[in-house]
């Protein structure tokens, strides 16, 4: 079916609106994540080993989820930081001048696209929306501050139906921020796809979260190079754009708010993610949050059974 801009909320697919109002609710929370940069107050509580929180992550959330529950209240939200969270965002929506304002979105060609029938009937209260509002903190705190996206996977009957990813640091001319999106069989946008070589296999990895398992499944792929930097959303994007041919990170730590969003993107444009024995993960609100069998992604054209045969017993 399609849809045209002249139409009301209640003839556009839930799919579409949640694509469309999510990719503006992700502009504003790396907006919040600037200021926050800006301000050189990060407030750093640290949940553990390796997992960091900062007050960037907590003003995003706390953002996003309650402007996705003003919109979409029967949806199940789930965020890494948990529902508890309390942070003043007084001082950090305000809109703020250039260079670190965020461009503008074409949000518009969302509505347009046409809905299969299958999804045109989906009802709020099946979906489960998975937010990683801060993917790369580790590197944030570091000011490694081009690895951070915000994600925003929505899913339905377990499924990635539909993704959201925002690069806050990522600078178009004056401006900062890019939002790309992905809905499996309908669309995708926000980038330029690009095949990554055939030439030689690149593949990226965890930039800090190494261990002997990965080492070993990598060194089974016999890769030309390898690339290791901080973020699922981050390395996703990478096989988007062609600069990758897989990302395989053969370790449990990967957790279903940071893949939500990069596996329906890598879904819209033909590319896959699984655990690292080509299963899928269910992203039902009742799961285990953490992925426990690694991950797999392949751009689009790659063989992604190949990755799986490689891996030693």
């Amino acid at each position: 079916m399609s849809i045209s801009m002249g139409s009301t909320s209640g003839d556009i697919p839930l799919i579409l609106r949640l694509v469309h109002d999510s990719t503006g609710i992700v502009n504003v929370a790396g907006n919040i994540v600037r200021k926050v940069l800006q301000s050189g107050k990060l407030d750093i509580v640290d949940k553990g080993t390796d997992d960091l929180q900062t007050k960037a992550d907590r003003a995003a959330q706390v953002y996003i989820t309650q402007e996705l529950h003003k919109k979409f209240p029967l949806a199940s939200i789930i965020g890494e930081e948990g529902d508890n969270l309390t942070e003043n965002l007084d001082d950090l929506v305000s809109p703020v001048g250039s260079p670190i304002q965020a461009n503008d979105l074409p949000l518009g060609e969302i509505l347009s696209k046409s809905v299969p029938t299958d999804l045109s009937s989906i009802q709020e209260s099946e979906v489960v929306i998975w937010i990683d509002p801060l993917d790369g903190t580790s590197e944030f705190t570091r000011g490694m501050v081009e690895h951070v996206t915000i994600l925003v996977g929505i899913a339905y009957n377990g499924s990635p139906i539909a993704g959201v990813i925002h690069q806050p640091f990522l600078k178009l001319g004056e401006k900062f921020g890019r939002t790309l999106w992905g809905i499996p069989r309908i669309g995708y946008g926000g980038f330029t796809l690009a095949a990554p070589s055939k030439d030689k296999k690149v593949i990226t990895t965890t930039r800090s979260h190494s261990n002997a398992r990965v080492e070993a499944v990598l060194e089974s792929m016999k890769p030309d190079d390898i690339i290791r930097v901080g973020g699922a959303g981050n390395k996703a994007i990478l096989l988007m754009e062609g600069k990758c041919n897989a990302y395989v990170f053969a370790s449990a730590g990967c957790q279903k708010w940071d893949t939500c969003a990069p596996e329906a993107v890598l879904a819209a444009i033909g590319g896959k993610l699984t655990d690292m024995a080509g299963q899928p993960y269910s992203y039902s609100k009742d799961v285990q949050h953490a992925n426990q069998g690694g991950l797999l992604a392949t751009a689009p054209g790659e063989d992604h059974d190949w990755y799986i045969k490689q891996i030693p017993k």
